[in-house]
């Protein structure tokens, strides 16, 4: 569609980041993906394996197993957190007057902070001794009963791991949604409302339609990041304790450069990749499919 002299200058403009992106992601792609056939310490040479570490993966480790549960409480809770927090406060802001761009400020401020300020952050936060602010909060409510060591108790330390995670890109998320809920035509909620219809109806028939395609697209993103999520969770419990709050990630970082065992941390990777994979075709197929019913 193209005239051929605009159709070469989109091929030079494109051809630096698709070389910068084919070095950067896909080359260790492939690598991880050979190198997941085979057995190596990093020091030895490498002894080829065949398909032994998939089977050993997906049949004989339990832990590997563990933490992809895990993952999924984790996916579950942040995208709760983000997508639903984010749409939650997107609307709210249509209807703000003032102080608008101090809000959406304020809610993107966790996307930009260090993740080591943010672990630290909730890491006093969720401690019990001496009492972060969480506990405090209970006790001031009466609830004394319920303080806990969060980052300890095995039954709250996924969602703990979680939170702050979900909390950090909630205003990313925000600004996604918020960008496409003012861009419905205004002609459309105005008929919508002279013909009787409530805001739930306003949103349900007018503006979430009209949105979907970006809020598929922040599904996927949110989706793809929370599955590779690592930071956070490494840093606030290093997959503990036991193996309570171990996700995909940790176990692979920790199987390749605690272990030493980089043929296997590989097929954990390819694991992920593929997991991000089918989520990505999921996603698309299940929004596309209640678009069009």
């Amino acid at each position: 569609m193209l005239p051929y002299r605009s159709r070469t200058a989109v091929l030079v403009f494109l051809l630096p980041p698709l070389l910068l992106y084919g070095i950067a992601v896909l080359v260790p792609i492939v690598q991880s993906l050979v190198l997941s056939f085979f057995r190596w310490d990093g020091i030895t040479a490498m002894e080829f394996v065949g398909l032994d570490n998939y089977v050993r993966m997906l049949t004989r480790d339990d832990i590997f197993w563990t933490a992809f549960v895990n993952s999924l409480g984790y996916l579950a809770i942040c995208l709760i957190l983000q997508l639903g927090g984010a749409l939650v406060v997107a609307s709210l802001l249509i209807g703000l007057r003032r102080g608008r761009e101090l809000v959406k400020t304020l809610y993107l401020l966790p996307a930009v902070i260090s993740t080591v300020a943010i672990a630290f952050l909730f890491q006093r936060m969720y401690a019990l001794e001496p009492v972060g602010l969480f506990n405090q909060a209970l006790a001031a409510i009466g609830l004394d009963g319920l303080q806990r060591a969060w980052l300890s108790d095995v039954g709250t330390v996924l969602a703990a791991v979680s939170i702050p995670e979900g909390w950090r890109f909630t205003g990313l998320y925000m600004l996604i949604i918020y960008a496409a809920l003012i861009a419905v035509p205004a002609e459309l909620e105005e008929a919508a409302r002279l013909d009787g219809a409530s805001r739930w109806q306003l949103f349900t028939k007018i503006r979430f339609p009209y949105i979907r395609p970006v809020w598929i697209t922040t599904t996927i993103m949110a989706t793809t990041y929370a599955l590779r999520g690592f930071d956070i969770p490494y840093l606030l419990t290093n997959g503990g304790p036991g193996q309570a709050s171990e996700l995909v990630t940790t176990y692979m970082y920790k199987t390749a450069f605690s272990h030493t065992d980089y043929g296997y941390a590989s097929t954990i990777s390819v694991f992920i990749v593929i997991e991000c994979l089918v989520a990505v075709g999921l996603i698309i197929v299940l929004l596309r499919r209640r678009a069009d019913s």
